[in-house]
């Protein structure tokens, strides 16, 4: 882009002359908002019975008709998980800030994200929750308060799902509902197939690899389950979990079921997607795998599912049935590789804008 092309869109956008009673304008501001799933405040009852509460309500979540689960939800999950999950979080939590590690990862990629922009003066990048706090409708308030009349929103799914990013996007346009004056709004879709994030994956588990003082027989990609009857109604989470697998043992340049994908964190009683990580788990041993690496690409950041429930609980399940190495690859978090990742897509989406 030329310099007069740059100067004639900067003065397209100037604000003209204004009566004198008119209301200030602010200047106008493209805003970046980073959406991840959410966390709880504390690790107390209350703060954890009211984050599951948010959570489990959500209809994208548990598509089960209202009648059938609220008398099971408020009679017995909420009475009884709320303390089993704090404890949970409890071994995982951010001592030092006083906050789940998602949120502290959130934060960082926000932060970061907005100096890797810092050339562009009109770009605001903010951060938020689908579940918990800060919520998507007060940071799109603040995004608005700051003068940006468009928005860019990055649900931080790779892999589609409509109890991940459709959620996230349905909270974004129902919070607008309530606003006179709309942004112009623009989401950003899943890239489970992109290279760049094939690429950041691949490097680092390659990174990994080459400090420990074994070689894992099998790598397994663990993504978060979804119920098998939401696949069945059309949902492509599934097929973006095994693309993305394909993709990356490719790029690594392994033979053919090195690299496993199994489904975790299945609730209740209907059938999920498989093959499930913790049976998995166990019966390596069984068949002779002794050592095997763990990561979890459809998680942007370490959080409970990846810290408590498969480094911790899933390298126990494999030990106690006779593995010998096990070792958990680290989300992508704030890494250059991860920070590639959000940087590219945020880029390719704001074409037009900047």
């Amino acid at each position: 882009m030329n310099i007069s092309t740059t100067i004639d869109r900067a003065r397209a956008r100037q604000v003209g002359p204004l009566p004198p009673e008119h209301p200030p304008v602010k200047i106008q501001k493209v805003g970046v908002l980073l959406v991840n799933l959410g966390t709880p405040d504390a690790t107390d009852y209350k703060s954890m019975r009211r984050y599951l509460k948010e959570f489990l309500t959500d209809k994208r979540v548990i598509e089960w008709p209202r009648a059938i689960w609220y008398p099971i939800l408020f009679g017995i999950v909420l009475n009884t998980r709320p303390g089993k999950v704090g404890k949970a979080y409890e071994e995982i939590w951010n001592k030092e800030l006083d906050e789940s590690f998602l949120r502290t990862y959130t934060r960082s990629q926000a932060d970061k994200l907005a100096e890797a922009l810092g050339a562009h003066d009109e770009i605001v990048v903010d951060w938020g929750m689908r579940y918990g706090n800060p919520s998507i409708e007060s940071r799109l308030a603040a995004l608005r308060e700051q003068g940006c009349d468009r928005i860019l929103v990055f649900p931080l799914y790779p892999q589609y799902s409509a109890a991940t990013t459709a959620t996230v996007n349905d909270k974004a346009f129902e919070s607008l509902m309530k606003t006179r004056f709309m942004p112009a709004i623009r989401t950003v879709s899943a890239y489970h197939d992109e290279p760049v994030y094939i690429e950041a994956l691949a490097r680092s588990i390659e990174q990994h690899l080459s400090t420990l003082d074994f070689e894992p027989e099998k790598v397994i990609a663990s993504y978060h389950g979804i119920p098998q009857s939401y696949f069945e109604r059309g949902d492509p989470y599934h097929c973006h979990c095994q693309k993305t697998s394909r993709l990356l043992e490719e790029r690594l340049g392994w033979e053919k079921g090195r690299l496993m994908t199994c489904f975790q964190s299945r609730f209740g009683p209907e059938e999920w997607l498989q093959p499930y990580f913790d049976k998995t788990i166990a019966e390596l041993p069984r068949n002779g795998v002794k050592s095997v690496a763990v990561l979890n690409p459809g998680f942007v950041s370490d959080c409970l599912e990846t810290l408590e429930e498969i480094a911790g609980e899933g390298g126990e399940i494999f030990r106690e049935n006779g593995g010998v190495n096990f070792t958990h690859i680290p989300c992508l978090n704030d890494s250059p590789e991860g920070m590639a990742v959000i940087e590219a897509m945020v880029r390719r989406e704001l074409q037009g804008w900047i």
